[in-house]
């Protein structure tokens, strides 16, 4: 056993590039390119990831509206108040001019001349789908022409990941699959899940990532799936579910693992081994050109046929098998049924079909993997047995 102070102890930071400039500017022209092809004139990016994703500049939502205009030709513009202008300016990666007002100025007044006036093809404004109601109400009726949402543009350049993007993903699952094995080794009777979580949370920014939740339930609260509201303390015999992931450059980690602290009973391992299959049998159904509602299903057939569910019923699976990963913790693609969206390499997505018996316990294995033209590819190996809970290295 090794305490968590020692083990916290040999914790370095990981080295990993943020995206590159060249990339950012890709990134817009193929914006660009999906927008003259739907007729679109110009689309806002709010203070989101999705400002993240094609600046590099990360605000914080608020009250005030602020992120960048972008024409389907041409440069983009920043739309801030006027007293943010001098941060921005040093926030910028990518240098543009600055549309500013002041704070009694109507901003959407702004941005529907702003819009006007850009020499580019199309009509009318498709938003950021993360903008809020509030502006996105103003800005349907300031702007001349349609105003529509950016989702599918959006979301089919965010949701097929870059080189660099699978590097920087992999090295924050790498270093949270290190924290799992610390707090795997260093659990003892009579911990709480609250000093297990603090741990969590450290040795994230020891590592130099940015801690972004730490998710731990002991015994019957495991069947859960997202917890209790109240501390649990450790003891023999307890499952065990610790769920947690962290951001490098803004680009997420997410790994669950399920075990119990002490000698299994018969059926703390068949519950387990049920879920370690559908957690399988999704990844195997996970290939080129397959719906997503496809590999859910596969992991649900699983569970179905192990006299669990049927559907969403508990004890069962109750909730999608998985989502999609990058700069943000949850996104396109969502493994559930009814998505008929086929998998295609650069995919990154979740496989954690988790099987909860209300009452009793609960087991989730959670791995995020990346589709490749051979199929899919785990960043972190997956756990193949309740007493090794890791696997081996990849």
């Amino acid at each position: 056993m090794t305490d968590f102070a020692t083990a916290l102890a040999r914790f370095e930071p990981v080295v990993m590039p943020a995206i590159q400039l060249p990339e950012l500017e890709a990134r817009l022209s193929g914006l660009q390119a999906l927008m003259r092809g739907a007729g679109i004139k110009a689309v806002w990016l709010d203070a989101s990831s999705s400002l993240t994703y094609y600046t590099g500049l990360t605000l914080g939502l608020s009250e005030r509206i602020h992120g960048a205009l972008v024409p389907s030709e041409g440069a983009l513009i920043y739309v801030s108040p006027k007293f943010e202008e001098p941060k921005l300016l040093e926030l910028m990666k990518i240098p543009a001019r600055i549309a500013v007002w002041e704070e009694h100025e109507d901003p959407y007044a702004l941005m529907a001349a702003e819009v006007s006036g850009f020499a580019a093809p199309g009509q009318g404004l498709a938003l950021d789908p993360a903008t809020p109601f509030v502006f996105a109400s103003a800005l349907m009726q300031a702007v001349a022409g349609p105003v529509t949402s950016a989702q599918g543009m959006i979301s089919a350049q965010r949701q097929i990941k870059s080189p660099a993007e699978l590097a920087l993903i992999q090295t924050a699952m790498t270093a949270s699959h290190s924290v799992h094995k610390a707090v795997h080794a260093g659990l003892r009777a009579g911990v709480s899940t609250t000093e297990v979580q603090e741990f969590i949370l450290e040795a994230h920014r020891a590592l130099g990532l940015k801690p972004l939740f730490a998710a731990v339930q002991f015994g019957e609260a495991t069947a859960y799936p997202h917890g209790v509201p109240h501390p649990q303390i450790l003891a023999d015999g307890d499952m065990v579910l610790v769920d947690m992931g962290g951001t490098l450059h803004g680009y997420c980690s997410d790994i669950t693992r399920t075990y119990v602290f002490g000698t299994p009973t018969d059926r703390q391992h068949e519950l387990w081994e049920v879920e370690r299959r559908a957690h399988a049998a999704a990844f195997a159904a996970a290939q080129i050109g397959a719906s997503c509602a496809s590999v859910d299903a596969a992991a649900r057939k699983v569970i179905t046929d192990a006299g669990f569910g049927p559907g969403y019923a508990v004890p069962g699976l109750p909730h999608r098998t998985g989502h999609g990963l990058g700069l943000d913790i949850h996104e396109a693609p969502y493994i559930v049924g009814g998505n008929a969206t086929p998998l295609a390499p650069g995919m990154c997505f979740s496989i954690e079909p988790m099987l909860c018996v209300y009452g009793e316990c609960g087991v989730r294995l959670e791995d995020i993997v990346y589709m490749t033209e051979d199929g899919p590819r785990w960043f972190a190996p997956p756990a193949e047995r309740l007493d090794d809970p890791f696997g081996a290295t990849l």
